[in-house]
């Protein structure tokens, strides 16, 4: 398990270990860790035309947003490939789903609310693709709980021969994340997994989806950064890097697993050591975060820091405690923290301020008296004792790269 997730192989239960164990998942066993990943022996349906039959519903849900949902989840694999599914209300069918509880007799029980979530099993006969539900969980069509047709559309590649993946975008990852259903596209990681199994989609323009960015691709950029209580967390487009004093490895996770009320794509944040909290922007708005917990009564407008109208989005922002700087284009802003407004003669250009600091700024956090700015591939530590830049190097360092 700890060399699938990436973890220290210690091979015993540490903290790091526990915290993955914890997380809401797949009951099917992981494999040797790998990208896409085939189920050994390499089972699949021999015909095209496979048919599905829904044995019992959700007390939690209406019988119509069941049927949609895994409707929805099978046309996740139809519209990469050639496969069609068809529900069927009686007879045999290849694949059965049915929601049961604990011990169901295929010896795979259930551990109740939260946990495992859901398993399958591989193309074949008799319990061959077939879809079990914990009844127990809450089930929903919503980022609340977990939603029936993520966690469908996962079990429902098992059904069809893909095992997990250890790329934390795919859907076949083992650990449950949600992720808008109304605008869901699959990742590249599961459609070159399943069309290894059944070729590609009929379709002339075959179908692409999102990529996991990689902590060590050279062309690398953030779109923010910002501390947490130690932690210093790297922001790409949905995702986030989390990079914990005390851990060696560097975990990437999506926003929306930690915060299901942020958008993606966050374009500036710092954290505020007098208040505690973390604040951060896209657009015109900014939220705060209170540790991991985003705070009541946010999105709120830039303009309560005394941005004119004309300024609609932030690039990077920083604070010492005392003034914040806010980076818009080639100039800076700096905020008094305690007056609460913004110090006269500003803004100022960027290099004049921060001499050394010539391009534009993706992102920038404060450490141990520097500021560190994050330009492209490439960062600039900047002494704030000296006023000067004492280091540049590659972005992807701060990653263990």
């Amino acid at each position: 398990m700890q060399r699938f997730f990436g973890l220290n192989e210690t091979g015993k239960p540490n903290e790091e270990t526990m915290e993955m164990m914890r997380k809401p998942r797949c009951g099917v066993p992981d494999a040797v860790p790998d990208e896409f990943m085939l189920t050994p022996g390499n089972p699949k349906w021999e015909h095209k035309n496979l048919t599905y039959r829904i044995l019992n519903y959700s007390p939690q849900l209406l019988k119509a947003d069941v049927e949609m949902a895994i409707e929805k989840a099978f046309q996740v694999w139809s519209r990469v490939t050639s496969l069609t599914f068809t529900r069927l209300s009686e007879g045999e069918a290849d694949i059965r789903i049915a929601f049961v509880r604990r011990d169901h007799g295929d010896n795979s029980p259930f551990d109740g609310p939260n946990g495992v979530l859901a398993h399958a099993f591989q193309p074949g006969r008799g319990i061959g693709g077939d879809a079990h539900f914990d009844a127990e969980e809450t089930w929903t069509k919503t980022s609340r709980n977990y939603n029936l047709f993520l966690v469908a559309a996962h079990e429902f590649g098992h059904s069809l021969g893909l095992s997990h993946s250890t790329d934390p975008v795919a859907l076949m990852y083992p650990n449950y994340a949600f992720r808008d259903p109304n605008n869901y596209v699959l990742p590249q990681d599961d459609i070159y997994g399943i069309q290894a199994i059944y070729g590609p989609s009929d379709s002339g323009v075959q179908p692409t989806g999102p990529t996991t960015p990689s902590a060590c691709d050279p062309r690398l950029r953030f779109d923010a950064i910002t501390t947490l209580r130690g932690e210093i967390l790297f922001f790409k487009d949905k995702f986030f890097w989390r990079r914990h004093p005390q851990l060696r490895s560097v975990d990437l996770n999506f926003i929306s697993l930690f915060w299901t009320a942020l958008p993606n794509s966050i374009q500036a944040a710092y954290e505020d050591p007098n208040t505690d909290l973390v604040f951060l922007f896209k657009g015109n708005q900014y939220w705060a975060l209170s540790g991991y917990d985003v705070q009541q009564g946010y999105p709120r407008p830039i303009s309560d820091f005394g941005f004119p109208n004309n300024i609609q989005a932030i690039d990077a922002a920083v604070s010492n405690g005392e003034k914040t700087y806010f980076f818009v284009k080639s100039h800076v802003w700096r905020y008094d923290n305690q007056r609460q407004s913004m110090d006269p003669g500003y803004p100022k250009s960027i290099t004049s301020t921060f001499p050394g600091i010539e391009s534009k700024i993706d992102a920038v956090f404060h450490k141990n008296n520097f500021f560190f700015f994050f330009s492209g591939p490439r960062y600039y530590a900047f002494d704030l004792r000296v006023r000067r830049v004492t280091r540049i190097d590659r972005i992807n360092r701060w990653l263990n790269c």
